[in-house]
């Protein structure tokens, strides 16, 4: 089984466990503690992608990393992983529930770049209009680049809005070489 589906399938029964027993808010902080902690430390990532280091040893090791910052349904999910050989995946686990959770919630990442700092008015309206042509609620990550001269870049998935000046341009300038042709 690949590893894409065996962290999808992770995750969704996390989700589902935590939907069912009502502890999904407790989880989501736990799993932030746990990313947070991987993030800032490749020695425990990489020990629990080793295939040296057996189960039970990887078990020891989450409880003493996490025993004062999870609580039991967390460490339970973690031994589970750790039982399965599992545990190298993780981090890819915590993204995949993240992916699950915000398509359950309708949530879905925009990037905005824009060639000035927006106001806060700005941010917001902008925000709602993306929020009423997706349908969606917009977690939306704010980005500065001078390069575009003017105007707004907003990326939602796969989908690129280029309304700034330096695209306009270059638009203008290939329909200039394509009449010259």
């Amino acid at each position: 089984m690949s590893s894409v589906i065996a962290s999808r399938r992770y995750a969704s029964a996390l989700l589902s466990a935590a939907e069912e027993g009502n502890f999904i808010d407790q989880i989501v902080g736990e799993l932030q503690v746990v990313k947070d902690v991987l993030h800032n430390s490749r020695d425990l990532v990489q020990a629990m992608r080793s295939p040296l280091v057996k189960g039970d040893k990887k078990i020891h090791i989450l409880e003493e990393v996490f025993k004062d910052s999870i609580g039991d349904k967390m460490f339970l999910f973690l031994k589970l992983i750790a039982r399965k050989k599992r545990a190298g995946l993780l981090p890819e686990i915590i993204d995949e529930f993240q992916v699950l959770l915000d398509d359950k919630r309708g949530v879905i990442n925009v990037d905005i770049t824009s060639a000035v700092g927006l106001s806060d008015e700005q941010s917001r309206e902008l925000i709602k209009r993306l929020e009423d042509y997706t349908g969606k609620k917009i977690r939306a990550r704010m980005e500065l680049d001078e390069r575009l001269l003017g105007g707004v870049s907003v990326k939602i998935g796969d989908t690129i809005f280029d309304g700034s000046i330096s695209h306009q341009l270059q638009r203008f300038r290939e329909a200039l070489v394509a009449e010259k042709a």
